[in-house]
């Protein structure tokens, strides 16, 4: 009796072990959106710890990037003291990048392990996404809203990547240049180094999305200036190691998965998602 007493007490140990995990919701959704993740989680590392950030939902997921980040990063570093130990980020679709951002802006973080599904981490250009949210809006217009004043207060403006216009991208854009180092500014170094302490990040995304535009920017691939796609390992972003990217692949920190035959609205409600890349990086 004492043996099997002593094994029940060594799994529920082991079982408590797991690092906590700090969930990001989309746009215009809501913290319910994730609870698939979140249950799935919960059932495979029972104990685990989750925090499933209930913060910019609906249409105040539309405000301006950085002051959701810096709202944001209050709750995360508010969990971060807690577990001092570490936890892992996951962030879906905007809040990929959200939750990419929040790690570049708090150099102390404690995050091992970042896993960004289906976020449009390199920017987005596209009509599918662009008209769910502004369906009066034409895409070879929509930097004209955009790359103003008045298109940098939304979320969705603050990363608009129109590779056809990329000199006013350079000159309006107030976020997206700017955490991927595309511009330099006093927080350039930090926003490397935030990024090259993770022990994971993880990229995942797939060719049948149909809403990140195109899909490979949730790898960091994107247009360029013909509106060809360039894989994120032959962008200047990896090549000159602006972010930390190929420094991360070389220590082989940096994750790129590929799944085919998952809509973008999926991604965060297929159980076989979680099981097969999510859990694997949740120790």
């Amino acid at each position: 009796m004492y043996k099997i007493l002593v094994f029940i007490s060594a799994c529920v140990s082991f079982a408590l072990t797991y690092k906590p995990v700090v969930l990001l919701h989309g746009i215009l959704t809501g913290s319910q959106t994730m609870e698939i993740i979140k249950n799935r989680i919960e059932e495979k590392h029972p104990g685990t710890i989750i925090y499933n950030i209930d913060r910019f939902e609906g249409w105040s997921s539309l405000d301006n990037m950085w002051y959701q980040v810096s709202q944001l990063s209050e709750n995360l570093n508010n969990i971060t003291s807690i577990h001092p130990s570490g936890v892992h980020l996951l962030g879906y679709s905007q809040g990929a990048l959200l939750a990419r951002t929040m790690l570049q802006a708090n150099i102390n973080h404690s995050v091992h392990n970042f896993i960004s599904l289906s976020g449009p981490q390199a920017g987005q250009y596209g009509t599918q996404f662009l008209h769910l949210y502004f369906p009066g809006l034409a895409l070879e217009t929509a930097f004209e809203l955009f790359y103003s004043r008045v298109g940098q207060h939304t979320s969705v403006g603050n990363y608009w990547n129109d590779p056809y216009h990329n000199k006013l991208y350079l000159k309006y854009s107030n976020y997206l240049p700017y955490v991927n180092n595309e511009i330099l500014s006093n927080k350039s170094d930090e926003f490397k180094a935030a990024l090259l302490k993770l022990k994971n990040m993880v990229l995942i995304g797939g060719p049948d999305d149909n809403v990140i535009t195109p899909w490979q920017s949730s790898q960091f691939g994107f247009f360029d200036s013909n509106g060809t796609v360039i894989n994120m390992m032959q962008r200047d972003i990896y090549t000159e190691d602006k972010i930390g990217l190929k420094t991360l692949y070389e220590k082989k920190k940096l994750k790129v998965v590929t799944v085919p035959g998952i809509n973008h609205f999926q991604w965060h409600l297929n159980v076989s998602i979680v099981d097969n890349y999510i859990l694997p990086y949740l120790d």
